[in-house]
């Protein structure tokens, strides 16, 4: 029997919905994807009963979150932990990132070699504010550690702190050029837009995009041995495909656009992006079998699955673009994947009603409810709490 309900629109009205009652998403354990690195940023799942208020120590339910992890590593995807999609500086303090990093860390152990399956963020966001550019290296240095020591790849995340204390390109240099200097094993540097964190406007010296890419890419040449990747974060498509013609052989650029990945991915006939995505976490499981048509060959199979994801990808991260992760774990929730619709800090409340119905209606146009019933009988219950008839 097809789920309905009532949902509600945009403007202020309900109306019904029927369920496609359609599950594209392949099944787990299969093979690893053969041409492409596909990161999916994970989220973090709050406890439910805990005291996750805007102000409050975060605290995670650590065996659902773990979970989560074995959920995408058994789709083929590698997991990047501890970033923005993990509620970095939205919630998640450092005393808990680094306890993330140690536990994801050893549950990739269980399955593999941590360094391949998952990456983990470095920065500086337990430092306080006003750090001059020492103690910037100071903090970054701290939190590498933590993510070494773990046996996971470090992922040099873009710092608040730099980008105030930065007087311009030089200083970035300075930071960069220590912290690839010390690694142990070749890292993955992020280059997160001003869409995401308004507080890195400006970043690597210049507010000209192109000024800041030729500082960019001045680093990444010097340091191409240390440099497994870049991972960038402008949705600016036109930009990443210059960037990544441009990057010495043997650095990968993942995409972070979560606008444009289906075409990103699947290249322009002489390079191609790999993936870390924040929206993988939403659509794994159709993802994965969308980036195994493509090793096949099978194009038209991928366009087929990725097309209709890019609707939902892009209502998810629509402005203000920073509340994306609101979105995320509500679709963890109706596919079953967690048992509550909480986060820390209280975030699932930044989002409205109508905008997750509507991401309710575009998840199910991509066929990522395996349980339809399962997603209807949540959505009411989110509904009625809202005071919405359904």
């Amino acid at each position: 029997m097809t789920a309905r309900l009532l949902l509600p629109t945009t403007t202020g009205t309900v109306e019904p919905y029927e369920l496609t009652g359609v599950h594209l998403g392949a099944a787990p354990g299969g093979p690893a994807f053969r041409e492409r690195t596909a990161y999916a940023a994970a989220h973090v799942v709050a406890d439910p009963l805990a005291d996750n208020t805007p102000g409050r120590s975060a605290a995670p339910d650590w065996d659902a979150t773990l979970a989560f992890r074995r959920h995408l590593w058994s789709h083929g995807f590698a997991v990047a932990d501890a970033m923005d999609t993990a509620q970095r500086n939205m919630g998640l303090d450092w005393a808990a990132t680094a306890e993330l990093i140690r536990r994801s860390a050893a549950e990739a152990a269980t399955i593999g070699d941590p360094y391949a399956l998952i990456a983990c963020g470095a920065g500086t966001d337990h430092a306080g504010v006003g750090l001059t550019v020492d103690q910037v290296i100071a903090a970054y240095t701290e939190q590498i550690a933590v993510v070494e020591e773990s046996g996971a790849k470090v992922v040099l995340m873009a710092s608040r702190q730099l980008a105030a204390a930065a007087q311009g390109p030089e200083d970035y240099r300075r930071v960069y050029d220590a912290l690839l200097r010390q690694v142990r094993r070749p890292v993955v540097l992020h280059w997160l837009g001003e869409v995401f964190d308004p507080a890195l406007a400006g970043y690597w010296g210049s507010a000209d995009v192109d000024a800041a890419t030729e500082t960019f890419l001045d680093l990444v040449r010097e340091h191409a041995d240390r440099v497994d990747g870049v991972k960038v974060s402008l949705l600016d498509r036109d930009h990443e495909v210059r960037l990544r013609a441009q990057l010495p052989a043997g650095v990968r650029l993942y995409t972070g656009d979560d606008f444009h990945y289906p075409e990103l991915i699947r290249g322009d006939g002489r390079h191609f992006s790999h993936a870390l995505l924040g929206i993988f976490d939403a659509i794994a499981p159709v993802a994965a079998g969308a980036l195994r048509a493509l090793d096949a060959g099978d194009t038209d199979r991928y366009e087929a699955l990725m097309a209709p994801t890019v609707p939902l990808s892009r209502h998810l991260f629509a402005a203000p673009t920073y509340h994306y992760k609101t979105g995320i774990v509500f679709l963890a929730w109706l596919t079953g994947r967690q048992s509550a619709f909480t986060m820390v800090a209280g975030a699932q409340s930044a989002r409205s009603v109508p905008h997750l119905a509507e991401a309710f209606r575009l998840a199910d146009a991509a066929g990522l409810f395996p349980d339809p019933e399962l997603a209807a009988s949540r959505m009411r219950a989110l509904l009625t709490v809202a005071g919405v008839a359904s």
